[in-house]
């Protein structure tokens, strides 16, 4: 076993401590690309864009929605760009989630009227476009960037507080419109500094998610405001291995602190109507920067920042692993997202995508897809707790058997001659998705024969299938 393999397992035996009971990660994690670049009012623009998503290995696409103040429903431009995204994922067979968001901490939506006016908005958007069945609310409100006052007058909390009432407006506006809609909240940075009297305004997760749970209990609200929550698990920079978790005493949360983030939200909400520790968490952001090869530099502009500390591209590859296995391992963890799936061109933001900004793929594509497939798989990671059946289906076609797993699937093969003559066993193993001819072909000679098939998971072991499949003489 590889060091970094250990890390990773060592890393998630920590994670599960801390684990609920409810499971999701797992070959069900659903794993996508945050990427606006498949927003554009040319459909075959948006077309090639959402071609790039699949075949990086994603299965789904987080994108934004502006929502400035005044507006109470969308725009017809708007709709036409949502419209063509929507169109395009369903060709590639992508998932589409929104975030509806205000522009900067100037637009931040603080009084009853303007939050009235967002949560009409994000109904109204889900109303037009009902392909679309997830919405994020807002985006980093414990950030200066996009919410402001984050301090009242007494250096105590204003944005977990007005965030609160807004997420609870937008909850009950897009129910209204659709109960089956997921409302996914919080979309809450990694770091804050927590000083209302420092030179940047934010506060870390570690005093906002508790925040939010303490305006939710005073609103005293008998319902839920979020059928999920956001969270970008960023590393302080693009040099830091996922595997690595932060200090206990830290207020930052990385993506290995997954414990911490769970012991959060119960904190927040626990006890309450609405679910904490058992909340689907979607890490909706992560990303890691690679450097640019000197070929590739004038599709670029700008300089980097001194502080990103990009890494080569077989170490994004690497990195990118590891992060798809935490989430894989983490139970209750629904969706994992990588910001972008193409560069920016300014250097000053993100090269954290798999392709360059002319679509050319890096060295990190390939590696990143299959360990995309190996999650999808059930291989990706052994979990501590996880448990996998493997569903399945077997079928004859001429003198071939064939089998197709779910999930990467060891076989015990049983020819049988009814009513219980043992003719073969073979062995053998079929992977995930992929159609299998066994080593077993249908006899020749007239009788009923019957095909015994015991399946099990090869990582993460539960309990085996059997299927039973009567087998015509050729």
């Amino acid at each position: 076993m590889s060091r970094s393999a250990t890390r990773v397992i060592a890393a998630v035996v920590a994670v599960l401590a801390f684990a609920p009971a409810a499971r999701a990660g797992g070959p069900s994690l659903v794993i996508g690309a945050a990427e606006d670049d498949v927003r554009s009012p040319v459909l075959a623009d948006a077309k090639a864009q959402m071609d790039l998503i699949r075949l990086a290995g994603f299965g789904a696409v987080r994108i934004t929605q502006i929502w400035s103040p005044g507006e109470t429903t969308l725009a017809p431009a708007d709709l036409a760009i949502l419209d063509n995204v929507v169109a395009a994922a369903r060709l590639d067979g992508i998932e589409v989630i929104a975030t509806v968001l205000n522009a900067n901490a100037k637009t931040a939506p603080l009084t009853p009227e303007a939050q009235s006016d967002f949560a009409a908005y994000t109904a109204d958007l889900l109303t037009q476009v009902p392909a679309i069945r997830h919405v994020i609310v807002g985006n980093e409100p414990n950030l200066n960037l996009y919410w402001l006052p984050q301090f009242d007058a007494s250096g105590g909390d204003a944005a977990a507080t007005a965030y609160e009432s807004l997420l609870a407006a937008t909850y009950d506006a897009v129910k209204a419109a659709d109960p089956m809609v997921e409302v996914i909240g919080g979309a809450v940075s990694p770091r804050g500094n927590d000083q209302p009297n420092g030179p940047r305004l934010t506060h870390s997760p570690t005093t906002f998610i508790p925040d939010l749970g303490a305006a939710y209990r005073a609103s005293g609200r008998t319902t839920p405001i979020m059928d999920a929550f956001a969270f970008h698990p960023y590393e302080d920079n693009s040099s830091i291995a996922p595997v690595k978790g932060l200090n206990p005493k830290s207020t930052s949360v990385m993506i290995a602190d997954y414990g911490k983030l769970v012991a959060l939200l119960g904190k927040a909400f626990d006890g309450t109507p609405q679910p904490g520790s058992t909340l689907p968490i979607y890490y909706d952001e992560f990303g890691v920067q690679s450097q640019i090869p000197p070929e590739e530099a004038s599709l670029y502009t700008g300089a980097e920042q001194s502080t990103t500390k990009p890494v080569d591209e077989a170490t994004q590859a690497v990195y990118y692993k590891q992060a798809i296995q935490l989430a894989f391992c983490s139970p209750t963890v629904k969706g994992f997202f990588i910001f972008h799936s193409v560069d920016e061109t300014a250097l000053t933001g993100w090269q954290s995508g798999l392709y360059y900004p002319d679509g050319t793929p890096k060295a990190s594509l390939v590696p990143t897809r299959l360990a995309i497939q190996e999650a999808h798989r059930g291989v990706v990671a052994h979990c501590p707790g996880l448990q996998l059946t493997p569903k399945a289906k077997a079928s004859q076609r001429g003198a071939r058997l064939v089998l197709s797993c779910d999930i990467d699937c060891t076989y015990v093969a049983q020819l049988y001659r009814l009513p219980g003559m043992l003719l073969t066993t073979r062995r053998g193993r079929a992977i995930g998705g992929v159609a299998t001819t066994l080593p077993v072909q249908a006899p020749r000679a007239a009788g009923r024969y019957r095909l015994r098939l015991t399946l099990t998971a090869p990582v993460n072991l539960g309990k085996p299938a059997i299927v039973l499949l009567p087998v015509s003489p050729r």
